[in-house]
């Protein structure tokens, strides 16, 4: 087999099984939530730890990624990954679930940053766009591992051994998967952060990252509590899985509709997507119209990331692994707000009304994209 296809395939696997793993923690938020006793802010506050913990973990990813090959933070921080995962399952007070979430997204972030990184450096080995199925390939770990836990659920297995054992498979699969990855990415020059004005390039990148991650972010956290406290069915799980069916299928598609349409436009159809889905399923709290409100939503949201890390990766200024660094920044600014800001707005009013913080966010993506794009067709013209 090909170098380059053995690299994109183990690759793929790290994307497939974070996505997996990620999913197994978010999709039993609502046991925790039950076990613990916590309301709506309480949660909210809990679920802090994460972005707070990711963005103290960006300068180690950022300067791992400076100082090694990717594939070794990417490796390291996976097999961490996956032991802290079941950490949170032994958790039996609030410091100690704190202190397991905090290391769980510490070692997320360093995972990611990695991982996007051998991505935009494996693409350009191709003559077209792969980045979007990378991610639609985390979406689908995401089902499977939503699947699962349905699973676990339903069969009344504990949390316990069931993170133990997504754990197992996810270190197995990196003992595996490790000697195949991308070689000798570290880049050369652009590694260096940049202080002063910001430079608007990653600037209007990181705003449109900003707003996706509080959408995403916010829907991975909040979906399974809206099917469980709004809509009301025993699965609580149906609102996450076909969110997360719908994010791997737009992410599959995604290079292509790229191709097809534009970025400017596929930015502007995501936008609609989301704001439509949000209505819908606020406005009718019903199993099905909140069934197919989740779905929109989950291909609106999709495209963004992936995109905007493509977008990242052209960056005249710095390595695509720096940018892709500080426009994560960004991300995890949205996962401080989103998830958090969801708990307090619940708490205050209720969880349909706090939904719609997710159609502005949405929305967002207009103004910012087209002023990005504006700007390098100014820049472009300049030349």
């Amino acid at each position: 087999m090909d170098s380059k296809i053995k690299q994109r395939v183990s690759l793929s696997a790290f994307f497939l099984l974070s996505g997996f793993c990620f999913s197994s923690w978010a999709s039993r938020i609502p046991t925790i939530k039950t076990a613990f006793g916590y309301n709506e802010a309480e949660l909210g506050s809990i679920l802090l730890a994460m972005p707070i913990s990711s963005l103290i973990g960006l300068p180690f990813s950022g300067w791992l990624i400076t100082r090694f090959d990717s594939r070794v933070p990417l490796s390291v921080a996976f097999v961490l990954y996956a032991v802290c995962l079941s950490l949170i399952s032994f958790a039996s007070t609030t410091a100690t679930l704190v202190a397991a979430i905090f290391l769980f997204a510490f070692c997320m972030r360093i995972l990611n940053i990695s991982m996007n990184t051998q991505a935009i450096t494996l693409q350009k080995q191709y003559a077209r766009k792969i980045n979007g199925s990378f991610h639609g390939l985390w979406s689908t770990g995401g089902i499977v591992g939503v699947g699962y836990t349905t699973l676990m659920v339903a069969l009344d297995i504990p949390m316990v051994p069931h993170l133990l054992s997504v754990s197992g498979i996810a270190i197995l699969a990196t003992l595996a998967c490790y000697r195949f990855l991308l070689r000798n990415d570290r880049a050369a020059a652009g590694n260096k952060l940049a202080f002063g004005k910001p430079d608007p390039y990653i600037l209007y990148l990181g705003l449109l990252v900003f707003f996706a991650a509080i959408c995403e972010g916010g829907m991975f956290d909040w979906s399974g509590i809206y099917f469980q406290e709004v809509v009301r069915v025993d699965i609580f799980t149906s609102g996450y899985l076909v969110f997360m069916a719908f994010m791997a299928l737009s992410r599959f598609l995604s290079d292509r509709i790229i191709d097809r349409i534009g970025m400017p436009a596929t930015y502007m159809v995501s936008a609609v997507f989301i704001f439509a889905g949000i209505g819908l399923a606020t406005l009718v709290p019903r199993f099905w119209p909140a069934m197919v409100g989740f779905s929109l939503v989950g291909f609106g949201t999709a495209a963004v990331i992936p995109m905007t890390y493509t977008l990242a990766g052209a960056s005249k200024k710095y390595s695509p692994g720096m940018a892709i660094s500080i426009i994560a920044t960004y991300g995890i600014v949205g996962m401080l707000i989103g998830p958090p800001m969801i708990g307090y707005l619940a708490h205050a009013f209720n969880l349909r009304v706090s939904f719609i913080a997710f159609a502005f966010a949405g929305f967002m993506f207009i103004p910012i994209s087209q002023l990005f794009f504006k700007k390098e067709a100014q820049v472009a013209a300049a030349r």
